[in-house]
């Protein structure tokens, strides 16, 4: 039985695969993701020991994954390598140096990755323990109230979608009736 999960999340099954083929042999059980809702998901349920992550993915990209893991103290603590074949884009929205997790650059070798696996757990043991948020919410009053605006906004937003596809009919129409 395996003993460690490996989250592999990119949309190319050539990488996952030789993502797999890369890692030596032992208790890995690798999971696989093709795009960031189906990986934020796994990573949820299945609460891997290391988490590998391209940057550029369908769906949900991989720097929105990257936030989500980025606000639970829980996903936190697992050690993320994040992978692209283009640096500069993860750059500019995460400044280097890379403090809590490793990069390895598309393409890579086996000595890279394992690198990269080895600096990210490094680096998920020396980040601080998360602090309490200072603003906890004591009373369930304030969700209540802003569902029911949202709503009341669906709803003005639904009649006036009613109104507009009625329109559109009424043109539909008229310009049936000119082409006769």
């Amino acid at each position: 039985m395996a003993t460690h999960k490996i989250l592999v999340i990119d949309d190319s099954k050539v990488i996952r695969m030789r993502v797999k083929g890369m890692l030596p042999a032992g208790n890995f059980e690798v999971l696989e993701a093709k795009d960031g809702i189906e990986g934020l998901d796994l990573i949820r349920q299945e609460h891997p020991n290391l988490i590998m992550l391209d940057f550029l993915l369908p769906k949900m990209s991989g720097w929105e994954v990257f936030q989500q893991i980025q606000t639970s103290s829980d996903l936190q603590k697992i050690p993320l390598v994040l992978m692209s074949g283009r640096k500069e884009e993860v750059t500019e929205k995460i400044t280097e140096p890379f403090e809590y997790f490793a990069f390895v650059e598309k393409p890579f070798e086996q000595k890279e990755l394992l690198a990269a696996i080895k600096e990210a757990m490094t680096k998920a043991k020396k980040r601080p323990a998360p602090t309490p948020d200072p603003t906890p919410v004591t009373s369930s009053a304030a969700p209540t109230a802003e569902i029911e605006e949202l709503k009341a906004k669906i709803a003005t937003m639904q009649t006036e979608i009613d109104g507009l596809k009625k329109q559109l009919t009424q043109i539909v129409s008229f310009i049936k009736q000119k082409l006769k």
